[in-house]
């Protein structure tokens, strides 16, 4: 999704509050929009969806148990494209966290505000709307690779062991992590998914054990981290092979005691939650002791699930090519079009080197570019198996600085083997900021 056009909606009694959101969101990007009172919500929600909406959780003076806000979450949920939203409170505490999370919010964040901080949860909360696949598309896939997949996810689900996912950039270690979740004892309860790839080393305890009011600059406020969150639900570790070696060993502490002392406490809280991690390191690196704690793989890795990438099960293809067209057809109101022969026969020798999330994207293309009676190759953005080698490059004074950009990103993507958080600090850029590219570029 291009943040530049998102629709974004701040729902905040509170106008200074509101203001001050709205000026710091505006530049980056798309339509605004600012109501003071959730009775006017039902009439915005008649006039279009959202994206993402930041969500006051108290209008009423002097209420501070947050059930107007939470009574405002039941109606956004139920919507047909529900918005994610990030829920806002000057009173936030573990159980109105655990709550808010329950009934939808993605994200839990106090008042007032680190400017960074919001920024990266709506950029995180864009980025996954982008990322979500639809509804019903869960571990699809009729393979024998995928039907051991989801048979190793029923028989860990129901316990407490902890789990990683491996796999390629695109696989689905996420849905993976949320079948678990939803197979387990815990999934009334919050899951909650941390990239911990785009954690900043110097905010890594903060973002996930919480600080107390002036333990720092900053801390205008007490805190949650993430693992106070996420209590009695599960904490999904993302990206987890890119966590630096010195944080590696902070996350070793709390998992090993299971307890979190919240910077400027003096005394740890304990914490129950259950942890699923994934990365998309191969195996020989994730065993290499200098890019992780040995110490640390294992006890993340008490059951270890591989998914399979695409090139590996194309017998899954057809299925999914069908899902996505009919999804993306039904979305954008685009008529119903078969899918000509040789562009399927084409289709299943692409290697997706982007797997399902490449896939997916590509079927959207489609759906929106598609101007014969039915799909093509050349609908799809991709180049077919077989075709003529591409030219040379243009020599660099012969490209636009849009085509620039496009090579260099390519360039360090290739050079990362895909590793998104690696080629974004290659780029100099956030994982957001990368992401945002990639969809400007079709990359």
């Amino acid at each position: 999704m291009d943040p530049t056009t998102a629709r974004i909606l701040i729902l905040d009694d509170d106008a200074d509050v509101a203001f001050a959101a709205r000026m710091l969101l505006r530049r980056r990007h798309g339509e605004i929009t600012v109501l003071h009172d959730p009775a006017r919500l039902p009439a915005a929600l008649a006039a279009g969806s959202f994206d993402v909406v930041l969500l006051d959780l108290n209008f009423t003076p002097g209420r501070t148990d947050g059930t107007e806000g939470l009574a405002v979450l039941d109606l956004l949920r139920v919507q047909a494209q529900p918005p994610a939203v990030i829920a806002l409170t000057a009173y936030a505490d573990v159980p109105l966290a655990v709550e808010a999370l329950k009934r939808g919010a993605g994200d839990f964040i106090t008042k007032p505000w680190d400017n960074a901080r919001l920024l990266a949860a709506v950029d995180g909360a864009l980025a996954r709307r982008r990322e979500a696949p639809p509804a019903g598309s869960i571990l699809m896939g009729e393979s024998t690779a995928m039907a051991a997949v989801r048979a190793m996810v029923a028989g860990v689900g129901p316990t407490e062991a902890n789990v990683l996912v491996l796999g390629e950039n695109g696989v689905g270690k996420e849905l993976v992590a949320r079948a678990i979740h939803l197979a387990s004892k815990r999934a009334a309860a919050p899951f909650l998914a941390v990239d911990m790839g785009a954690l900043p080393e110097a905010t890594f305890e903060s973002e996930l054990f919480g600080h107390r009011k002036g333990s720092f600059t900053d801390a205008k406020a007490d805190r949650d981290g993430r693992f106070q969150a996420a209590r009695g639900g599960t904490l999904f570790l993302d990206e987890v092979g890119n966590t630096p070696l010195p944080a590696q060993a902070k996350l070793l502490a709390a998992l090993e005691r299971r307890e979190v002392t919240p910077l400027g406490a003096d005394r740890p809280q304990a914490v129950d939650v259950r942890i699923v991690s994934a990365t998309n390191l191969d195996e020989a690196s994730l065993f290499d002791p200098a890019v992780f704690r040995p110490d640390l793989l294992f006890r993340l890795n008490t059951i270890v699930i591989r998914v399979p990438p695409l090139r590996e099960r194309r017998g899954d293809i057809p299925g999914l090519l069908r899902h996505y067209l009919a999804h993306y057809e039904a979305q954008y109101a685009r008529p119903a079009r078969q899918l000509l022969p040789a562009a399927q026969a084409a289709l299943l020798e692409w290697t997706w080197p982007g797997n399902v999330r490449a896939l997916r994207h590509a079927c959207e293309r489609a759906v929106i570019l598609a101007a014969g009676e039915g799909y093509a190759i050349g609908d799809f953005g991709l180049v077919a198996p077989g075709a003529a080698p591409a030219a040379a490059a243009p020599a660099l004074e012969d490209q636009t600085l849009g085509e620039v950009e496009r090579g260099a990103i390519a360039a360090a993507l290739a050079q990362a083997k895909g590793n998104i958080s690696e080629a974004a600090r290659r780029l100099g850029l956030s994982r957001a900021a990368l992401y945002r590219k990639l969809e400007k570029h079709g990359l």
